[in-house]
């Protein structure tokens, strides 16, 4: 007897919750440009809507039988590599005494990283 294929849905929702990370680079862009390092050259926003656009495409990539092996490595690789922008959001939510919500908002999205890393992963070995 064949060992059934793993369900697509982990693959689908995590392309669903990139997708709509993506968006929100567009929709709400503020936050996001406060987080780009002064260091990077050219705009904020700039960065801001290149990471979203790079969201939406690892969100494709994951959607993508044909490519969600590298699309879910690609998502585990984003998840490290935004995770000093988060650091970077937290630190200055708690500087800058931003409203409570939002400082436990941000510190609460820190140890999420990790868990998003394992899914990424988690659907890369399975397709």
């Amino acid at each position: 007897m064949a060992t059934p294929a793993p369900s697509p849905r982990p693959a689908h929702l995590l392309a669903g919750l990139l997708t709509l990370g993506g968006l929100m680079h567009f929709v709400k862009p503020k936050p996001y440009d406060a987080q780009i390092p002064a260091s990077l050259p050219g705009s904020a926003r700039t960065w801001t809507y290149a990471s979203g656009v790079a969201e939406i495409g690892v969100a494709a990539a994951i959607a993508a039988p044909r490519t969600r092996r590298l699309g879910g490595l690609a998502a585990a690789l984003l998840f490290v590599a935004i995770f000093p922008a988060n650091v970077k959001m937290a630190v200055d939510a708690q500087r800058k005494q931003a409203p409570a919500k939002f400082r436990a908002i941000t510190l609460g999205r820190l140890p999420l990283q990790w868990p998003l890393v394992a899914w990424s992963l988690k659907v890369r070995d399975s397709a």
